[in-house]
C-alpha cells in the first residue's frame, strides 16, 4: 500500500507543473488503478490518475514505474540533505546566534530545490509523454481540455456562490 501511495505521489509530481499530459482516475472508478492513490492532494494528482484512462500497456506501465523509481533514487540525496537542513533550522530558537544566517541559507537551499524540482518534473513529464502512442497523446490532450473546462466551471460556480464569512 505504501509503495503504491509513494508511486502515486511521485507520478502526480511528475506531471504537476504545467503538464501537457492530462491524466485522471481509472475508468472503472472503483479502484485507484495501478498507480495508487495518495493521502495528499496536489495539483497534479488528477493529471497522473488519468493514466488509467489512457489504457497504458503493461510495458508502458513498467516503463513509467522505472522512470519514476530512477528519478526518485537520483534525487534522494538532495531531498535528504534539504530535510536535514530544515530540521537543523527548526531546532534553533530565534534568539540563537546564527539564526538569521541559517534562515538565509535554508531559503537559498529551498529556492534551489524548487528550481531543481521544476526541471526534474519537466524531464519526467517529457519521458512519460514520449512513452505514449500518438493516439494516447491525443486522448491526453482531450482529457486535459475537459479537466480545464471542469475547473473553469467550478471557479465560475464558486464566484457565483461565495461561502458565507465566519464572523
Amino acid at each position: 500500500m505504501r509503495k503504491n501511495t509513494l508511486l502515486g505521489l511521485a507520478l502526480a509530481s511528475a506531471l504537476a507543473i504545467g503538464s501537457s499530459v492530462a491524466l485522471a482516475a481509472p475508468a472503472g472508478g472503483a479502484g485507484h488503478g495501478d498507480f495508487g492513490h495518495g493521502r495528499h492532494h496536489h495539483r497534479g494528482d488528477g493529471q497522473m490518475m488519468m493514466l488509467g484512462k489512457l489504457n497504458l500497456s503493461d510495458a508502458q506501465k513498467a516503463s513509467v514505474k522505472q522512470i519514476i523509481r530512477s528519478s526518485r533514487e537520483q534525487n534522494k540525496s538532495s531531498r535528504d540533505a534539504l530535510r536535514q537542513q530544515r530540521s537543523a533550522f527548526e531546532s534553533m530558537t530565534p534568539n540563537q546566534v546564527g539564526y538569521q544566517a541559517a534562515a538565509s541559507r535554508l531559503a537559498q537551499a529551498e529556492g534551489q530545490a524548487a528550481q531543481q524540482r521544476v526541471q526534474q518534473m519537466a524531464n519526467l513529464r517529457a519521458q512519460i509523454y514520449a512513452l505514449l502512442t500518438p493516439a494516447q497523446q491525443a486522448q491526453a490532450a482531450t482529457l486535459k481540455a475537459q479537466a480545464q473546462a471542469r475547473r473553469a466551471q467550478w471557479k465560475q460556480f464558486r464566484a457565483e456562490h461565495p461561502q458565507p464569512s465566519a464572523g
